[in-house]
């Protein structure tokens, strides 16, 4: 089982280790799937396995079925080169401790050196056993308020599949339609916007024209306008005009 980023990338293992809600489990296969992580590993869940209310939380995820499920702890972490523990409590242990951002990062870095990281979450209830924060590289924690540091398991798990992602570009569709107007077609919006302007007596006294002419030209290169925001502009200085009775021939 191999899972990957948008680019093809081999991502790490979430392991849960026994996770008590099916909810939160079925929460969690919805939001890595959302992400493109495909490799998580369930073990000994409270409420056995299959379980109903896992399936229905899971809005139709595909980890719901490609899920490695395993009473045995060695068999959830086969394959894992590198443990990261994530917990909110301090254990009394010397080692590092990373943000999400940060472990995430190394993360890439040893799948690019051929190894396989493992995230563990523990239990709602209780989080991670000493024995397997231990058994970890480092710890990873959360920026939470100390006041109220419990995370929801599949929040927590939200999190890191979202900082796996976090450096990509996004989706294709939400890229801009259109480019932005060049600097002919501007200059030529803004003299016939100030045109109107002028004939409609907004410029006033008139040794405060060049001021008020540059400051409103700034707020419209700040807009970043497209060609056809530019048009549709124009022509709604156009209909302003005709509604006045003063529609007229413009510079194109």
């Amino acid at each position: 089982m191999s899972s990957s980023d948008g680019a093809g990338v081999p991502g790490p293992a979430f392991v849960l280790v026994n996770p008590q809600m099916g909810e939160n489990i079925g929460a969690a296969m919805r939001v890595m799937a959302n992400f493109g992580l495909d490799d998580l590993r369930i073990h000994a869940p409270r409420d056995g396995w299959p379980n109903e209310r896992a399936e229905a939380m899971s809005a139709g995820s595909p980890l719901y079925a490609s899920a490695r499920v395993s009473d045995d702890l060695d068999d959830a972490l086969e394959g894992c080169t590198v443990l990261y523990a994530t917990t909110a409590r301090p254990r009394g242990m010397v080692k590092p401790v990373m943000t999400a951002r940060e472990a995430m990062a190394e993360a890439r870095g040893l799948i690019a050196a051929g190894q396989k990281p493992g995230f563990l979450f523990g239990a709602e209830k209780s989080g991670l056993p000493n024995e397997l924060v231990a058994r970890s590289r480092a710890i990873l924690t959360l920026p939470v308020d100390p006041g109220f540091a419990s995370l929801n398991l599949a929040m927590a798990v939200g999190v890191l599949a979202h900082e796996w992602r976090a450096g990509d570009p996004p989706p294709q569709e939400f890229k801009p339609l259109e480019e932005a107007a060049d600097a002919v077609a501007l200059h030529r919006m803004y003299e016939h916007f100030e045109d109107e302007l002028e004939r409609a007596g907004f410029f006033f006294p008139l040794e405060k024209k060049p001021l008020m002419t540059q400051n409103l030209r700034n707020i419209f290169a700040r807009a970043g306008l497209t060609e056809q925001e530019v048009r549709t502009f124009r022509g709604a200085i156009k209909a302003l005009t005709i509604g006045r009775g003063k529609a007229r021939v413009v510079r194109d």
